[in-house]
């Protein structure tokens, strides 16, 4: 038997890509190895109650919650690993002191290849920390042969130390759509209209959408009746760009922007759409192509970093610097209907081989490595 504690920070609050990976993970280790314990540990000043009703969904007979006032005055050592033959940290960063063995997963190396896309605030903490954490680890996961090479590439000292885990998608929860009634009240609820294109993630400048919008006016310029542009996810940091862009090209009434989507919502989202697009400069892995492809939703994705290795040859691929080539991409995808379900068919094959089961077995190894 082995115990292993969770970082479950990334759990708590508005969850990001870094908190549905744990979660994925987590709870598909869980219910894998009834013979083990498990423990989510987390930090909390306030709102305990609404916390622990977040990770309830997590608590089986074989795992349990421990949340600790959080304060800078104590130590990390009486906050995590207490107890735990192994505490894994999922957000880049091994705290001082943490007791046991430790694992953490480092997702992609944007601090190195693109850190004008990231906040200043956590580009200065992963410069001063992100070193001496893969140093404390005993593994380093990471979510990409991608990002493996990234890693290589920035800290060989770490090379041997990682080992790559896919993320992968919950195909009960994401799957095509084809009730009409729902389709028809999710366009009109977040005013999408008939036809639309669709991201789906943080407004942030890693995605790429200014180019984006701008492909989008070439390819609205081609036809009496385009389809819109929606852009679903919170505004994140440099988020003022995307909108400057929006009405520098006169798109206010082209481009919806929804902000929060709804869980139960998303699957009837993204099976409505005519194909959903993510140009993205860089990617440790990028879990909504695959949740789109899942929904059977034909998609285009940028020719950057990890996402031909998600993506495989299942999606319309495209240089993610060449706004011309994004516009072309989206002009196939409004003409060509033999390409969209040629793609959706594929998508849907390509995304059953992306499982959290299969996701957890390979994190399980890693744990065993070091048990």
């Amino acid at each position: 038997m082995m115990r292993i504690a969770f970082d479950a920070r990334p759990l708590l609050g508005v969850r990001t890509g870094i908190g549905w990976c744990e979660a994925g993970q987590a709870a598909a280790l869980i219910r894998q190895h009834p013979e083990d314990r498990f423990v989510l540990q987390g930090t909390a000043l306030r709102h305990r109650t609404e916390l622990r009703a977040m990770l309830r969904p997590f608590v089986q007979e074989n795992s349990a919650l421990q949340l600790v006032p959080g304060s800078r005055f104590l130590p990390h050592a009486w906050q995590f690993g207490r107890n735990a033959d192994m505490t894994h940290f999922f957000n880049y960063l091994v705290p001082a002191g943490v007791a046991g063995r430790t694992v953490v997963t480092v997702h992609d190396m944007v601090l190195h290849a693109h850190p004008e896309t990231m906040h200043s605030r956590t580009r200065r903490l992963l410069r001063l920390r992100l070193r001496q954490s893969m140093a404390r680890a005993d593994r380093i996961v990471t979510d990409s042969a991608f990002s493996s090479r990234e890693i290589a590439k920035y800290y060989p000292a770490f090379a041997e130390k990682v080992r790559v885990v896919p993320c992968g998608v919950d195909l009960r929860q994401f799957c095509p759509v084809t009730d009409a009634d729902r389709l028809c009240d999710v366009r009109e609820r977040y005013d999408t209209g008939e036809r639309y294109f669709l991201y789906l993630g943080t407004l942030e400048p890693r995605k790429n959408l200014p180019r984006l919008i701008s492909a989008y006016a070439a390819y609205a310029g081609c036809y009496q009746e385009p389809a819109r542009l929606v852009l679903a996810g919170a505004w994140g940091w440099g988020f003022e760009e995307i909108l400057q862009r929006i009405r520098a090209l006169h798109l206010e009434n082209s481009v919806v922007l929804t902000q929060y989507v709804a869980m139960e919502d998303l699957c009837a989202l993204l099976s409505g759409a005519l194909a959903f697009v993510y140009p993205s400069l860089y990617e440790g892995f990028g879990m909504p192509p695959l949740e789109a492809m899942a929904c059977g939703t034909p998609v285009l994705v940028s020719d950057a970093a990890s996402l031909p290795e998600v993506v495989g040859d299942c999606s319309l691929t495209v240089p993610a610097e060449d706004t011309v080539e994004i516009a072309r991409g989206l002009c196939r995808l409004h003409e060509d209907a033999a390409l969209r379900d040629r793609l959706s068919k594929a998508g849907r094959r390509r995304a059953s081989q992306f499982t959290w089961e299969h996701s957890a077995d390979r994190l399980y190894q890693v744990y065993r490595e070091i048990a």
